[in-house]
């Protein structure tokens, strides 16, 4: 779509109850990334009240309708996903704004390939806009769904606020709170005279806005928006332009009175705390360490695979159809609408001669229409059946189902699906394959007990149970654990150097490899309450398979595995490299030099920084050009800390941490496992080195 365009869903695909949009972004540094909100208006163009206004501190809206559902890696970046239900949008939303803002003084001309795609329930797309333009504006209205004759549509905005957020809050009538955590008491204001009105009448509502294209932020059809007047801009130096809170109106004064003393920064009204668990445990009534704490969930009677499978999903389902938000976030991302869940296990469908049993059902019901999921679940490391799960597929499209879901150890990546199905294009019902691993599902009910909150007691104490469950050494429910049966013919050959360019068990070294470091994103994100994401340095719309086959080629030549994750409010990238020849385990982060002060002041606060760190920490000065600086370990440097600083007086860019870990030999997650060694060694250097650096300013 081009900017300006609008389009009825119901035009593009019958499978439009609910849609998922999202936005998306790449940084050729791969450290760019923006926030994203979503604003439900009436037929006034405003919010009802501050709960109309989902953004990162209240991802859902609307009953339920609306919910952010976080970010996934792409190849060239990131992607923030939105789950509409669109039947279920409350009947006094005329409109639903999609935006996105940076923040700390960034913007969106640092970012490329801004674009917004919208995919119906079934995973099929149905829009691309690129949104062009938008260099100096710290927030951008992508797009927006409104209803029209009964029906929803799309329009492709491209609107940008130099204001930032708040901004684009406040003209949507969003209330805007005082951070009393920034500045203390609010200084009075003057008193404002009345803002006489010209000629052409009061300020235009979009004098706020950088005024790049606000022509087509309307809800009208047809062509009107190219015959409006363009939005006009404040001419004010650019402090004036990031006032976030500033008043609607223009202040004018006296020429001899004083210039009003400017408000501190505000921002949106954050949601309502919810009931959590506390994270202190009471103190135990047991009289010694041998009495067990009763379970909702044991594990202790499971013997069999077939057993640890069956109350898997047994005991996943029920959690999803007792706590809402559970459920809702585990479905959102699939299609399902927002409503009534319901969920079954060992489920008879007929197929042929031969029924078959899908381990679970997942139903919602909203407005007297079914969404339907079959769902099938593997656990301890088994792999999922290919004719298993195309049976489901072939009910599920008979029966008019929209999806099946497997649920399994393993990961799934982009471009390599786990399993090849058949799909029959002659049939006019659509059926979706979604995929969701153990850790995805720890992930989800770690983020919400431990950091966001769910609605009472009750519901965190069953979301605890599911954890204690889902994380006991005996549920067979711990995620990727396994290399591969390619990992030491592998690391045989690096040895001996007969691993070849072109070696088909590189490749499949390089995906376990990838699926890995997703496991470790979403395992620290849970624990932390953080953004944890996989840095994709890849050029814009490369095939991942291409990708993965360059670095597969890579370690046939190198001998190294390498990845980057991304940790929010961290001053740099997490890189972990895996040496195959050496044993060693390097993790590492780069702290840029940007405080002010002579070079040896900056390398005393930086070993200050570290008082807490390992003696082993290996610190290297990075300089500007080809040259390498000094480098030593935190031990030698601690008494004499100008020894990191360069001889030759060269400019001083930043420091790099680093690590080093012996590498576990085995293929899977025992004790002397690669996996546990590389999941211990980002969790040391996470502890004892990132978590004591001073974090950028929000």
């Amino acid at each position: 779509m081009v900017k300006g365009a609008n389009v009825g869903l119901t035009t593009l695909s019958e499978d439009v109850g609910s849609v998922m949009v999202s936005l998306g972004w790449s940084s050729t540094t791969g450290e760019g990334d923006a926030d994203v909100s979503v604003l439900l208006l009436d037929g006034d163009g405003k919010v009802r009240s501050d709960v109309d206004f989902c953004f990162y501190n209240n991802p859902v809206a609307g009953n339920g309708s609306v919910q952010l559902l976080g970010k996934t890696p792409t190849a060239d970046g990131s992607e923030d996903r939105i789950s509409f239900d669109l039947d279920a949008v409350p009947q006094e939303i005329e409109k639903v704004v999609v935006a996105a803002s940076r923040y700390a003084g960034s913007r969106f001309g640092d970012l490329d390939d801004l674009h917004l795609t919208l995919a119906d329930s079934a995973g099929d797309g149905l829009v691309r806009f690129a949104v062009e333009g938008a260099d100096d504006v710290s927030a951008v209205i992508f797009g927006e769904l409104y209803r029209r004759s009964g029906e929803w549509k799309f329009r492709a905005v491209g609107q940008g606020y130099a204001s930032g957020l708040a901004g684009l809050a406040t003209d949507y009538g969003v209330d805007i709170d005082d951070d009393a955590e920034q500045g203390g008491p609010e200084p009075e204001e003057p008193e404002e005279p009345e803002e006489p009105e010209g000629p052409e009448g009061p300020e235009p509502k979009g004098a706020r806005r950088d005024g790049f294209d606000e022509s087509v932020a309307t809800g009208q059809d047809g062509p009107e928006p190219s015959s409006r007047v363009p939005a006009q801009t404040r001419g004010s130096d650019p402090a004036d332009l990031a006032a976030s809170a500033a008043p609607r109106a223009a202040v004018e004064s006296e020429p001899a009175d004083p210039a009003p003393v400017p408000k501190p920064a505000r921002r949106p009204r954050t949601a309502k705390k919810k009931v959590t668990l506390p994270r202190t445990a009471k103190k135990s009534l047991a009289d010694n360490d041998t009495w067990r704490t009763a379970r909702l969930f044991p594990v202790s009677a499971l013997k069999s695979d077939r057993e640890r499978e069956t109350r898997a999903t047994s005991v996943v389902l029920s959690v999803m159809a007792q706590v809402p938000e559970f459920g809702r976030r585990l479905t959102a991302g699939f299609g399902a609408p927002a409503g009534r869940m319901e969920t079954f296990t060992e489920v008879t469908l007929p197929h042929g001669e031969s029924p078959r049993r899908p381990d679970g059902v997942v139903r919602v019901e909203r407005a007297g229409k079914l969404w339907t999921a079959l769902v099938e679940t593997k656990t301890n490391g088994n792999a999922l059946k290919p004719d298993q799960v195309q049976a489901y597929m072939d009910i599920a499209a008979r029966r008019g189902y929209e999806a099946v879901i497997t649920l399994s150890n393993d990961v799934a990546l982009e471009g390599s699906p786990l399993v090849d199905v058949r799909i029959d294009r002659r049939r006019k019902h659509k059926v979706a394959l979604w995929h969701l691993s153990w850790a995805e599902v720890v992930h989800q009910a770690q983020m919400l007990i431990r950091h966001e909150g769910v609605g009472n007691a009750a519901h965190a104490w069953l979301l605890q149970e599911l954890l204690q469950y889902l994380q006991h050494e005996n549920s067979g429910c711990h995620g990727f654990q396994n290399m591969g049966a390619a990992w030491v013919p592998v690391r045989r050959g690096i040895d001996d150097e007969t691993l070849c360019r072109g070696d088909a068990r590189a490749l499949e070294v390089i995906e376990n490899w990838e699926r890995l470091v997703r496991q470790v994103c979403l395992r620290l994100g849970g624990e932390l309450g953080q953004k944890v994401l996989p840095v994709q340095r890849a050029r814009r719309g490369s095939d991942p398979g291409a990708r993965r086959a360059e670095l597969a080629d890579h370690l046939c030549e190198q001998g190294r595995l390498s990845a980057e994750i991304r940790i929010e409010g961290t001053p740099g990238v997490l890189a972990i490299t895996a040496d195959l020849r050496t044993g060693k385990l390097r993790t590492s982060i780069e702290v840029p030099a940007a405080e002010p002060g002579y070079p040896l002041s900056r390398a005393k606060r930086l070993v200050r920084r570290l008082s807490e760190a390992p003696a082993d920490l290996h610190i290297e000065t990075l300089v500007g050009g080809e040259g390498a600086g000094p480098r030593g370990t935190l031990e030698r440097l601690r008494p004499e800390p100008a020894d990191i600083l360069p001889k030759d007086g060269a400019q001083i860019t930043g420091f790099r941490l680093s690590l080093f870990k012996g590498m576990g030999n085995g293929r899977g997650s025992a004790e002397t496992g690669f996996i546990r060694s590389v999941d211990e060694a980002v969790d040391r250097f996470h502890a004892q080195v990132v978590a004591h650096l001073e974090t950028p300013a929000p």
